[in-house]
C-alpha cells in the first residue's frame, strides 16, 4: 500500500503532472496517425505526429531530469534527435515546393 501511495503522490506533483502530460501528448500521436491516415484511406504520417511526437519528448526529458532518471533520459534523447529531423525535413522541403510554385 506504501508503494501505491508513493506513486500516486509522485503522479500529483509538479514533475508527475509533466510526465503524465509528457506521456499524453507521446501516445496522442497515434491517434492523430490513425484518424488522418483512415481519412485518407492510406497510412500517413502527419506533420503532427512529429510536433507531438517533439513535444511530447522533451515533456518527458523534463520530467527524467527532474526524477534524476537516466534510462528515460537516455531514451528520450534519441528519439528527439529523429522528431527534429523530420520535422526539419519536412520545412525544407515545403519551403522548396513553395519556391517551385
Amino acid at each position: 500500500m506504501e508503494i501505491l501511495s508513493g506513486m500516486l503522490e509522485n503522479l500529483l506533483s509538479f514533475k508527475g503532472a509533466i510526465g503524465v502530460i509528457g506521456t499524453l501528448m507521446f501516445a496522442s500521436r497515434f491517434i492523430v496517425q490513425w484518424i488522418v491516415s483512415e481519412r485518407r484511406q492510406e497510412s500517413v504520417i502527419p506533420f503532427s505526429f512529429w510536433i507531438l511526437s517533439i513535444a511530447g519528448c522533451l515533456l518527458l526529458l523534463v520530467y527524467a531530469v527532474l526524477d534524476h532518471d537516466p534510462v528515460v533520459l537516455m531514451g528520450q534523447s534519441a528519439g528527439c534527435i529523429v522528431y527534429t529531423r523530420n520535422i526539419i525535413l519536412i520545412r525544407r522541403r515545403k519551403v522548396a515546393h513553395s519556391r517551385a510554385v
